[in-house]
């Protein structure tokens, strides 16, 4: 979910029934999943592992009661409602009951015109469903709702002209795949002089030229300089005492993680404006598809997976074609099979976490085809957005 910013102010899960099964999920159920999540995103010791970050729950009334939403943090958590669910008289006193301890309240499916805005005191978000057809008068149904204390989610906002429209309108949140969609009009950028001297020291990497070299590379960049010696004292690879020379860093980190880093840094090295939320759904995807692959594949397949996961948004965050970055840097081939059309041994691991962030129906048979059990696909997701939200490189 996204902000008038393209910021990500948090995520949205969703649940589905493997097979054809089309029957709606059973309280036991979703307080089975709701469990599970609390203990994947909740940590005893540092807490709640998505920091600022809110997650949205599909929910059904027989959930407002379990026991399992008590290991969610309430004022990181908001449960999705939809507007027939307030007909009975007991949802909304559950519903007040949560509000009351802080929990977040949306309400999808629901006609503006006709919301009893009684109820406007006991939620917190609101979707509405943007149409270009009549602008003034949604602005005129929109800025009643802005005096209240409800935040209202577009849904779904499916072009960067109603994105901008919306965000005109004050609405506060955007659910849609525009993250995935180039801005008609923006001109591609190019490599910036930062992400050419990332891309020149990962060839040195891959050549594994000496230390030397790598050093005298980076010297050319002080801020990049900086970040190294940054990371590398934040990582704590100098057990205890700073690393202020650049020489004794590369030696600490290695040349492998030094190519991780690297190519972190150059998928969030961009100065596109339209990059932000793009930036974490690369660093998401990178963790995704290696925890994916974990089990399957040799421990030095890693890297490869991260770096393909990573890779396979980077044309769009530098704005050049595949085959221009795949020019610029030479990958394994595997690497490049998946980039270039999701085959090969890495490619199908690629095609499940695209499959993930979009919520599509073949989540469960590309799980299937990998040998990969939806609770094993959930957990590895779950962990990448977690891993995602602590990367400072």
């Amino acid at each position: 979910m996204l902000d008038s910013k393209q910021s990500v102010i948090g995520y949205e899960l969703g649940w589905q029934k493997s097979g054809d099964d089309n029957k709606a999920l059973s309280s036991a159920e979703l307080e089975l999943l709701v469990g599970f999540v609390a203990s994947q995103l909740n940590d005893a010791e540092s807490g709640w592992l998505l920091r600022d970050k809110v997650l949205f729950l599909d929910a059904v009334p027989a959930l407002l009661s379990t026991a399992a939403l008590r290991a969610m943090p309430p004022q990181h958590t908001v449960l999705t409602l939809h507007r027939r669910d307030l007909a009975s008289a007991g949802t909304v006193d559950a519903m007040r009951a949560l509000r009351a301890s802080r929990f977040g309240i949306s309400i999808r499916g629901s006609d503006l015109h006709k919301f009893d805005k009684k109820l406007l005191p006991d939620i917190s978000y609101i979707e509405v469903r943007f149409s270009g057809s009549d602008v003034p008068a949604q602005a005129r149904m929109y800025a009643a709702l802005k005096h209240s204390s409800v935040r209202m989610v577009g849904r779904p906002v499916t072009s960067w002209t109603d994105f901008d429209a919306c965000a005109q309108l004050g609405l506060d949140a955007f659910v849609g795949k525009l993250h995935l969609t180039p801005r008609p009009g923006v001109r591609p950028k190019g490599l910036n002089p930062a992400q050419t001297i990332i891309l020149q020291l990962m060839q040195m990497v891959k050549k594994n030229e000496d230390v030397q070299a790598l050093e005298a590379m980076l010297r050319r960049d002080p801020a990049l300089s900086y970040k190294l010696l940054r990371f590398i004292n934040m990582a704590g690879f100098g057990a205890g005492r700073e690393i202020q020379s650049l020489r004794q860093a590369l030696a600490l980190l290695g040349y492998g993680p030094l190519y991780r880093w690297l190519t972190l840094l150059l998928a969030t090295a961009s100065a596109d404006s339209c990059s932000p939320v793009l930036m974490e759904t690369a660093v998401i995807r990178g963790r995704f598809t290696e925890l994916l692959g974990q089990a399957f594949l040799p421990p030095d397949a890693a890297d490869d997976l991260f770096v393909t996961g990573m890779f396979s948004l980077l044309d769009r965050l530098l704005g050049v074609s595949m085959q221009e970055v795949l020019e610029t840097i030479p990958l394994p081939q595997p690497v490049v099979q998946a980039l270039l059309s999701r085959g090969g041994i890495y490619g199908p691991f690629v095609a499940l976490a695209e499959a993930c962030e979009l919520n599509s129906m073949l989540v469960g048979p590309l799980a299937f085809s990998l040998n990969i059990r939806p609770y094993d696909v959930n957990k590895a997701h779950l962990s990448a957005l977690a891993w995602a939200q602590n990367i400072h490189p």
